[in-house]
């Protein structure tokens, strides 16, 4: 497994050349974060050209990761998908050779969302008791509600 996406300008066929293949996922610099960490290789698939000055990536990258869930903080997994990585960088005729793995980092981590979901119709915690109620209701007194706040209750609602 490589520790970098370094590209060959000089061996790099005219027409450009498919590169795939795996990083380690320790170039995501995430090994001490707490509610979101990478547990597999990330998985590159990419196009890489040479217009005259100008070097043209184009591919996509898939990372898994093992997260807490934002709402029930529950564990799961996911696949962050970057289906579209495109990077565009002016290259002198001097340089033999490019690093793209800081880009490939970049790319992964904006892909990440704000506010990982273990599944869109998660029901997240009790704000009272703290069940998660993914796994059932809970039995803590919902009529318990202020009632100085009811007669809010049904403002802004279209009839």
């Amino acid at each position: 497994m490589d520790e970098k996406l370094e590209i060959d300008l000089a061996r790099l066929d005219k027409g450009g050349e498919r590169f795939a293949g795996e990083l380690d996922n320790a170039v995501l610099e995430m090994q001490n974060e707490k509610w979101i960490r990478p547990f597999a290789p990330l998985r590159y698939d990419v196009f890489v050209q040479v217009f005259g000055k100008e070097l043209l990536v184009r591919g996509r990258l898939e990372q898994d990761f093992d997260a807490v869930c934002s709402r029930c903080g529950e564990d799961f997994d996911f696949t962050c998908k970057a289906e579209e990585f495109e990077v565009s960088e002016e290259v002198g005729e001097d340089v033999e050779f490019f690093d793209l793995t800081n880009r490939v980092r970049e790319c992964i981590i904006l892909a990440l969302p704000n506010y990982p979901v273990c599944g869109e119709d998660c029901k997240g915690v009790c704000p009272t008791c703290g069940k998660n109620l993914n796994k059932g209701a809970c039995e803590c007194g919902k009529d318990d509600a202020d009632a100085r706040w009811a007669a809010l209750d049904g403002f802004g609602a279209k009839e």
